[in-house]
């Protein structure tokens, strides 16, 4: 293939008319077949061949309006760093196109904010101009292939498809069973993002070194000031999660094989040590506080100082699961009769519930129907996080807290009138249901009501865990993929609603082959790229083979 080309835009489409003209389509395609060769070329060990292969990926023209496209779609589109300029008109995002170039590329410094964290310190938050985070995202499309091939089995935390459920349920399956490891190490990094060691992340990060030095020492802007980078990498930058996660993998390994399997008096022993990740935040299990003391927090110290970090040693603690710990906002204990609960834990019940009460408490004089709206958002946020777990109890004393502040709320509103009037004009009885805090929309054709959601009313479920040896950028886990997409589309209402809309649409036929999806056949769900948008259609699955062998 042709490098020159691939580099260049085509050459019979003007300036003005070439981001309408793009064909996101092709552009997808070539960018997943370039990355599936990654994968392929990594797993062989073909290192060179993976090189050559980035080297195509990152100066390709495709891989650009991507890249651009990435930026100015997200929620940052409309953040500046510290050149003060965004991508809005599809004239700049064209020439922006063009000038992502590695030749005399010169990276500027981050604009440097603070955002307040849970309890209450301050996060240094880096914010890269928008060539700076389009040339990220390019060079992100090269490494993170490498990165799903080698990074540890069950780290979850800023990788593809994987999120904080799945770290609980593999908690959940290693604790569960009877014969399950007693002690618990929980593991937290002291500033992970802030002191990784650059020199560690040049010697071993495969992308090229020049582009990564220069992310890595660019500096940053704080009050008019600028401030040199000697280590770490800023948190806000597009690569910046992919190479802490590179830096951290191999400690699963590393921990899991520190004791093999022995006998003893002809039965076989196991360590059962297993790690679990979620970003900087893990746990390692152990089948006692010893071999935690003696053998694993040695080796874990060892191999983070080799990289620059160190263990926080406050947040680092050793605790029996009988005792319980919180990981990722959920109180994980196993009681006497052997059951492993997952529960919120007490800080996230707390500021949840602080969170509310400082919504109510702030709008006092606002309208029934504005309050709301305001509080729903929230419950619905809190509860969907939470639904996967032991929360039944939880949720209903929640929804007691949320009772009471909006009772509360009410009565200071009408102060002369009795409980009975309040309880009336607030607190109604909806369809059989009594004391649900509604108001009604008065709509001119009938009367919708706006009801407050109660976490006692959300339907709680079974998560289904990611295969932990599945790579979404090799083509033999596609169908894998898309069929978990399909599979949580389908847990939940509004996913459900979803799917009816997207067959109403096609008038209930497969656009394939032209016959009726109904349930006789079986069916699932594919995108495809029209005018720079997904569009989502539904298609027979033996015509969706069809498709794919096509390509």
């Amino acid at each position: 293939m042709n490098a020159k080309k691939l580099a260049c835009a085509p050459e019979d489409i003007d300036i003005h008319e070439l981001w309408s003209k793009i064909d996101w389509n092709k552009c997808e395609c070539f960018v997943q077949k370039l990355q599936a060769r990654i994968v392929k070329a990594q797993r062989e060990g073909r290192y060179n061949k993976v090189k050559a292969l980035q080297w195509m990926l990152t100066h390709s023209f495709y891989a650009k309006a991507l890249a651009v496209k990435q930026v100015t779609t997200n929620k940052g589109k409309s953040t500046s760093g510290v050149d003060k300029e965004i991508w809005s008109s599809p004239q700049a995002k064209a020439k922006a196109i063009l000038s992502l170039k590695r030749r005399g590329y010169c990276p500027q410094p981050l604009r440097r904010v603070n955002i307040e964290k849970k309890n209450g310190k301050l996060r240094p938050l880096g914010i890269p101009t928008m060539k700076d985070r389009a040339m990220q995202a390019l060079y992100l499309m090269a490494l993170d292939p490498i990165a799903e091939t080698t990074g540890d089995s069950h780290s979850y935390g800023f990788r593809k498809h994987r999120c904080t459920h799945d770290a609980i349920e593999q908690c959940h399956i290693v604790l569960s069973r009877s014969v399950a490891p007693e002690w618990v190490l929980e593991g937290d990094i002291k500033g992970c993002f802030d002191h990784i060691s650059h020199d560690w992340l040049i010697n071993n990060i495969p992308m090229d070194k020049e582009m990564l030095r220069k992310w890595l020492k660019c500096g940053y802007v704080f009050n008019d000031e600028l401030f040199p980078t000697e280590e770490g990498t800023p948190q806000g930058g597009i690569i910046s999660p992919t190479l802490a996660n590179m830096a951290l993998d191999g400690l699963q390994t590393l921990v899991e094989q520190c004791i093999k399997k022995h006998k003893e008096n002809y039965k076989t022993i196991y360590s059962k040590i297993h790690l679990v990740r979620y970003a900087d935040d893990f746990i390692i299990t152990a089948k006692d506080r010893e071999t935690i003391e003696e053998v694993i927090l040695p080796l874990v110290r060892k191999f983070l100082a080799e990289r620059g970090l160190t263990l926080s040693e406050e947040k680092t603690k050793i605790t029996h699961i009988g005792e319980g710990f919180d990981f990722l906002g959920f109180n994980i204990r196993k009681f006497r009769n052997n059951t492993l609960l997952t529960r919120p834990s007490k800080d996230a019940q707390k500021r949840f519930c602080d969170k509310i009460r400082k919504v109510i408490e702030s709008n006092k004089c606002v309208k029934q129907k504005s309050l709301i709206m305001m509080l729903n958002p929230i419950i619905k946020g809190w509860a969907n996080y939470y639904k996967y777990g032991a929360s039944g109890e939880i949720f209903q004393r929640m929804d007691w807290e949320i009772f009471k502040k909006t009772w509360q709320w009410a009565r200071r509103r009408h102060a002369r009138k009795g409980k009975g009037w309040v309880r009336n004009k607030y607190f109604p009885t909806i369809n059989g249901r009594s004391w649900r805090f509604t108001t009604d929309m008065e709509k001119k054709d009938k009367i919708d009501y706006l009801e407050l959601t109660y976490l006692s009313a959300i339907h709680h479920e079974k998560f289904v865990k990611v295969r932990h040896y599945a790579n979404p950028y090799d083509p033999a886990d596609k169908s894998y993929y898309e069929w978990r997409e399909t599979y949580h589309m389908k847990q939940t209402l509004k996913g459900r609603q979803s799917l009816i809309n997207i067959w109403k649409r096609q008038n209930k036929v497969c656009p394939v082959c032209g016959e009726r999806i109904d349930r006789e056949r079986s069916w699932s769900i594919t995108e495809q790229i029209v005018s720079g948008r997904k569009v989502r259609t539904l298609v027979h699955t033996s015509c969706k083979r069809k498709m794919q062998s096509r390509l």
